[in-house]
This record gives structure tokens, sequence and C-alpha cells, in this order.
């Protein structure tokens, strides 16, 4: 049966370049098949897919294509097909750079695996638009390229990504009997101008410097993500009278 490019995307005939590439990079996430290994028609789809965006995304293409769709209505995609091979209907698309942002977001395979998948040993023929983004060739690196990723990903998907919260680090205060000892001990936190009673349980023979792991009382976690930890490094303190009496143990007056 013949395709519409417009159905198949979703999209009204007078949709805009950026209604087109929001509805590919939806279905292209609900069809891809790093998602869907168990189903081949999903491979099938997300093709049929990649052929609208590639036609529709393209100016010219669009043009020709619409001037089909006047003249043979359900079947101007299989009449546009008669003058365009893969090569020249993929030629110019960024369909790759839409790909890598899913490869690098969601750790699916990356842009060139999917198409020899799909195209065989003639995908090499292709040329797409080169990389970069604003179309200017930026190259992002980083933890600064993962949120712009994520960013543009959650306003186009609709996805909300888990973020673990930030850890946060403090200092405990024991004296040298707590320390050798271990036990319970109190801990008083600031947040937030409040203040909270915790209750530390500190292992016996801890050492100065050492860290003792709060898991979940850091920082909130974001769209569902776990919350980060709160590290407090011992400061063991010796009383005020322990000091002078060693002091003067070890130095006595002559």
């Amino acid at each position: 049966m013949a395709k519409d490019y417009y159905q198949l995307l979703g999209v009204s005939k007078d949709a805009t370049p950026e209604q087109i590439k929001d509805a590919y990079r939806k279905l292209a996430f609900k069809y891809h098949p790093d998602r869907n290994k168990e189903d081949p028609a999903a491979a099938e789809k997300m093709k049929q897919i990649n052929e609208a965006y590639a036609v529709l995304s393209d100016r010219a293409k669009r043009k020709e294509y619409d001037t089909y769709r006047e003249s043979y209505g359900s079947f101007a995609s299989q009449k546009f097909r008669e003058s365009y091979s893969d090569e020249d209907i993929f030629k110019g698309s960024d369909i790759n750079q839409i790909l890598e942002e899913m490869s690098k977001a969601f750790g699916f395979r990356n842009f060139d695996e999917i198409f020899k998948e799909f195209y065989g040993s003639k995908y090499q023929t292709f040329v797409f638009r080169s990389p970069g983004f604003f179309g200017r060739g930026f190259i992002l690196y980083g933890s600064f390229l993962n949120n712009f990723l994520k960013h543009r990903l959650e306003n186009a998907f609709g996805i909300k990504y888990a973020e673990r919260g930030r850890d946060f680090y403090d200092f405990l205060f024991l004296n040298p009997k707590q320390a050798q000892q271990g036990g319970k001990v109190e801990y008083i936190r600031q947040k937030w101008g409040k203040s909270q009673r915790i209750i530390v349980k500190v292992p016996p023979n801890i050492k100065s410097g050492q860290k003792i792991r709060l898991k979940g009382l850091g920082g909130r976690g974001k769209g569902g993500g776990e919350a980060g930890d709160l590290y407090l490094e011992v400061i063991i303190r010796v009383p005020l009278l322990q000091k002078i009496t060693k002091f003067f143990r070890q130095k006595p007056f002559r």
C-alpha cells in the first residue's frame, strides 16, 4: 500500500519545519530498533518515517512531493520514488545528527550501525548534512554536551531525565573517647536556616580525616532521581584540659 509522508509523521500539510522535526523525533524514539528488538515491524516503521522526514524536511523535495500529491493523491510517494533513490532522498538530511543525539542520550547504537542495518552497503554512498549544532559546526564536550542533549531531548520527547542529587560535605567533631569506642553521636545539621538533629553511627577506632557516609541525606534528585549523600569528615578534638596536661607532662618546668 502506498504511504503518505505527512500521515506517516502525523502532521498536516501546513506543518512547519519545527513541527515536522519534533514529530520525527518522537516517532524515531518510539520505533527505534534498539527499543523494539523483538518487533521487526517497528524497524520497517522506522525506515518509513526516516524516508518521510528526509523528504519533508527538505524544502525542494517537499515542494516536489506536494506537487505529486496533488496529482496522484495517496500514490504520491510511489511516483516520487520513481525519480529519487535512497541516496537522493537522504542527501543533505540532518537525520544523522538527530539519531546521534539519541545514541548519546539513551545509549542506543550509533547512527552508522542503524543505517547499515536498514540500507546495507549502499548506505556508504549517502551524503548527510555535516555535523554541528545550530548549523555552525560547534563541538560540545563532556557534561555540557550531556546537559545540552538532555535539555533538547526533554523538550522533543517530553521525557524527564532522572538526575541524582548533589552530595553534601560537612565535619563531625568527636572527642577521643567517642572516636575510640564508637557508637551513636548526635550531629546537628543546618539546612535552609533550620536545624536538623541526626544520630550518626560511628565505628570504633575511627581516625581524623576519615569520612562517614549518610546515604540519601544530600541534595534532592530531579525527575525521580535518587537523593545525593552527606559525607561527614571526622575531626577528633582533644579537650583543652587534656591538652594542657599533656603539654606540662612533655615540657616540665625547671
